[in-house]
């Protein structure tokens, strides 16, 4: 690349506004030039008005960068979007029609037929539903691009692999999911301490559709979802970052145990051949430890990207069940969103 394009960040506030800020600094080929947040924050330096919440100090390079209003008149060509799901609807739509390109973590339109719910390692394909979003929207340059639910991330890379070797005839998953992701303060400590609960509104729907969509075949200006089911428990525990799932697959072609990991060792998607900036190497990380992976231990591979798969045992109701792992905020957040836009420049579909 010859020049930067700059991007701007949409909520940048925010527990999953930060990680794109973090993520995003430094980044080769991206150029941080705008923060957004509330009417609060807007006109205050980064660093009086953010809050911050990671581990790493906040990159020096952003804290005296001014924060303004979340319209479309901010200067930059892309924008990644931390807004909450109930305001990030109409405002990305927005910024779309403005000719703006939209790369958002919010869940207002993953579900709309015209716009990619999108793995870059899964589902490249679904990036020519742009020139039917642009259609039907009316758009001349802009375009919304969704990133999964958090937990549908790293199920769904678990299994696109699976689906292609073998088939997927069902599946049951049953998630321990880590705390930040209910955004920030999210759960009271009372209620987290000693504790697991066994609810997250709307995640177990999302958990349901989500891979199914990804799964699915792009035809007449949609997608054809994948037919298999997905029977979803999703549980908050307590601890910070880290989504852990177990899993049961019923397939649809027999495999030997031994298979299935070979198939995930084996697989080497699209992001991975491009050498993307923030692609992992290699996409899953296969454990062979009896109790691999674990949160704590794994959630950091692949500097948050990877995915970490392990304990593969027959299983006497479906056919295979094993454990998935993934970083909340950095794979099943900001930095899915990241890789989606590396992937569009690497296939030359930004315009700026």
């Amino acid at each position: 690349m010859q020049e930067k394009i700059r991007v701007g960040v949409l909520g940048a506030t925010g527990a999953v506004g930060q990680r794109f800020v973090e993520l995003l600094a430094d980044h080769p080929w991206f150029e941080l030039t705008a923060l957004t947040a509330s009417d609060a924050s807007a006109g205050r330096r980064y660093g009086d008005a953010c809050r911050w919440l990671l581990s790493s100090d906040m990159p020096p390079n952003m804290t005296d960068m001014p924060v303004r209003e979340t319209s479309p008149t901010i200067e930059c060509d892309l924008v990644f979007s931390a807004l909450p799901g109930g305001l990030a609807g109409p405002v990305e739509e927005e910024f779309a029609a403005a000719g703006y390109g939209v790369f958002s973590n919010a869940s207002a339109h993953r579900q709309d037929p015209d716009v990619p719910l999108l793995i870059p390692e899964v589902n490249p394909d679904h990036l020519s539903l742009i020139a039917t979003q642009r259609a039907r929207r009316g758009w001349e340059r802009g375009f919304i691009i969704t990133n999964p639910n958090c937990s549908a991330v790293m199920l769904t890379m678990a299994l696109a692999p699976l689906q292609d070797v073998f088939g997927v005839r069902s599946v049951v998953v049953n998630t321990m999911q880590g705390l930040s992701g209910a955004g920030y303060p999210g759960v009271p400590s009372l209620d987290a301490l000693d504790n697991v609960i066994p609810f997250i509104g709307g995640e177990e729907d999302k958990l349901a559709l989500e891979p199914c969509k990804m799964l699915g075949k792009v035809r007449d200006g949609g997608v054809e979802f994948a037919g298999f089911a997905i029977s979803a428990h999703c549980n908050r525990v307590p601890v910070r970052e880290g989504h852990l799932e177990t899993v049961s697959v019923a397939l649809e072609n027999p495999a030997e145990l031994e298979e299935i990991p070979a198939a995930w060792r084996d697989w080497r998607p699209l992001p991975q051949q491009l050498n993307l900036p923030t692609a992992p190497r290699p996409p899953l990380v296969v454990r062979t430890e009896p109790d691999r992976p674990q949160t704590r231990l794994d959630r950091d591979a692949g500097r948050g990207m990877a995915v970490s798969v392990g304990r593969v045992r027959s299983c006497d109701v479906l056919d295979i069940r094993f454990v998935v792992l993934g970083h909340n905020t950095i794979r099943g957040a900001a930095g899915a969103s990241v890789l989606n836009a590396e992937l569009m420049v690497a296939q030359e579909m930004i315009d700026t």
